[in-house]
Order: C-alpha cells, then sequence, then structure tokens
C-alpha cells in the first residue's frame, strides 16, 4: 500500500507487490508487528507469511459489503493491548453494530493501562456493565491493579473460547470450562492459593504447559503445615502437564505441585525453575509417586528473558 501526499491510498501492485510478497515478507513476516493493507493487495500480503507477532492491522479501500461479508457471521478477536483507557463492551459494540449479521463472536482481551495515568479506576462491576449487551455471547471480564508494577489489566473473554492458550491469568479468573485451552500463564501481586489450583484444574482439563510469576508466599500454607491439615485438602490432579515453569514463582508453588498431599501428576514433568537441585529433591523424596521431575535452570551469566506467551 502506498499513501500519497494528499492522502490518498494506492494498492501495490506490478513488480513492487511481486518482491513486496515474495522476497521481503517471507524473511520479516515474523518480525511485524503492524499491517496496513488495502484490498486489491490484501490477500497477496496476507498469504505471504503467517505474522506470529501481528498485534494492528489497518484495512484500507475496502467498501463496507466486503467487510461485512468477510466478517459476516463469525469474528474471533485476540487481543493484547496498552492504552490510555481499558476496551470495555462500549468498543466491541462499536465494532460488532458494523456487522449485522453476526452469529458467533469469541474473544480475549487484554488492555493494560499505567495506574499513574488514571484520574478514576474502573471496576470490574462498571466493566461488565458496558458488556450487557452482549449477553448472548457469554462474553465476562474480570480487572486487576497492581500497584508495585504500576498497572491495570482487564480482561475481557469468552466461555466459549477456542484457542489453545490465555495469558496472565489473576486469582481474579473466574473460572469456567476450556477444553481447548493446553498452555496457560498465572500471574498475581496476590498469593495463588491452593484453592485456586483447585479452580485451575478444573477449568481447564487438558492443560500441558503452566507458567507461574508469583514471588508471594503462599499466606495459607503455614496454616496447613502438618499432615493432618493436608489430607484435608482437595488434591489438585492434573492429568495431561508435562510442563512446568516456574523462574520468576516463589518456592511455595514448588511445593505445591510437587507434594502429593496437595497436587497429583500423571505424568513426568519438565520443571523449569531457578531453585537448587538439591531443594526440589528435599520435595520430591517426601511423594509417594514414582514421576519424575526433570529440572532445567537458565545459564549462568548470560540475560534470562522471562517466559512469555499469548
Amino acid at each position: 500500500m502506498e499513501c500519497s501526499s494528499n492522502g490518498l491510498i494506492y494498492p501495490m501492485v506490478g513488480a513492487v507487490l511481486e518482491r513486496f510478497s515474495l522476497g521481503i515478507l517471507p524473511k520479516l513476516h515474523h518480525k511485524i508487528r503492524r499491517l496496513n493493507l488495502e484490498s486489491l493487495s490484501m490477500k497477496r500480503i496476507l498469504l505471504a507469511g503467517e505474522y506470529p507477532n501481528l498485534c494492528e492491522l489497518g484495512l484500507f479501500n475496502i467498501q463496507s459489503e466486503i467487510f461485512q461479508r468477510l466478517f459476516a457471521e463469525k469474528l474471533s478477536l485476540n487481543i493484547s493491548v496498552h492504552r490510555s483507557t481499558f476496551i470495555d463492551g462500549n468498543d466491541l459494540n462499536d465494532i460488532i453494530s458494523h456487522m449485522p449479521n453476526l452469529k458467533n463472536f469469541i474473544c480475549s482481551i487484554h488492555s493494560n493501562v499505567y495506574i499513574d495515568d488514571l484520574i478514576h479506576l474502573p471496576s470490574n462491576q462498571s466493566i461488565q456493565r458496558t458488556l450487557k449487551n452482549l449477553e448472548k455471547y457469554e462474553i465476562v471480564s474480570y480487572t486487576d491493579y497492581f500497584p508495585n508494577d504500576k498497572i491495570g489489566q482487564c480482561h475481557i473473554f469468552s466461555h466459549s473460547y477456542a484457542t489453545n492458550s490465555l495469558r496472565r491469568l489473576t486469582n481474579s479468573f473466574p473460572g469456567g470450562l476450556f477444553k481447548f485451552v493446553h498452555e496457560i500463564s498465572l500471574y498475581d501481586e496476590h498469593p495463588f492459593e491452593h484453592e485456586f489450583f483447585v479452580c485451575i484444574a478444573q477449568a481447564f482439563p487438558f492443560l500441558k504447559i503452566l507458567t507461574i510469576d508469583n514471588k508471594s508466599s503462599q499466606s495459607k500454607r503455614h496454616c496447613q503445615s502438618s499432615n493432618e491439615d493436608n489430607r484435608n485438602l482437595s488434591i489438585v490432579e492434573y492429568h495431561h502437564l508435562i510442563q512446568l515453569r516456574l523462574f520468576t514463582a516463589h518456592d511455595d508453588y514448588i511445593e505445591q505441585f510437587l507434594l502429593d498431599t496437595k497436587t497429583r501428576l500423571s505424568n513426568d514433568i519438565f520443571l523449569g525453575a531457578n531453585y537448587d537441585a538439591e531443594f526440589v529433591s528435599s520435595i520430591s523424596i517426601r511423594r509417594d509417586s514414582r514421576i519424575n521431575v526433570i529440572i532445567h535452570k537458565p545459564i549462568p551469566h548470560l540475560p534470562f528473558n522471562r517466559p512469555c506467551f499469548m
């Protein structure tokens, strides 16, 4: 797409389009975060790569009839954005109002804001009120504020969400059933207690990969230190979990997953952690089962990027 000095949009054609779609995009498609396209060259460019990091798509010179035909009955949105205000039901209604034939709408939308930039901090109740007109799509939300990071997060998502991963779930996660999700990440400044992991196991019965980012000690752990107390806990069962990433998690969470009195694992576990092998072994030896734990630590003296996924 080319933009003239007078603001008019022209399609990319001929040899230029050929070189761009065959020579340039196949090499750079994985780095592209933003694309502005017009209708004539849109198909050629979109088919030139997979664009795993694309977070913004602009469509120009596209007729409303074509837009409605492309997104006539089904729309799926997976969005993560940092902006001055949360995305809410009013924003979604602005999109859906242009799609009169829409029957199926699913989404997972993360919007983050800097707390310092907000005079008023919207509550989850206020966000949910804006979703009232979208009740038929079974959309729910939860909102969190993290004072240490000075960040606010709002997550709006569908109960029928069918993509294989969800990220940055917090203690405010309302639960549900997500049979297609195999990978999740958990983040909070408040501790994840045992009951929260019960909820997670029930919501994601086919979970394979779990990342925990939480440096807060479990506050209820010290009340459950005796074997008698542990027997009264509901044992969390993970039938498909094979990878556990605890690089930025308090050591309480390794006990949460490796003690049979709290968690039952069906498979050998690949554990990514900064813990000392002796510490892990001291916990594993207290297990009754024979599940193997393979420990992976980041290579020392090299920069380590915290695992993150969409």
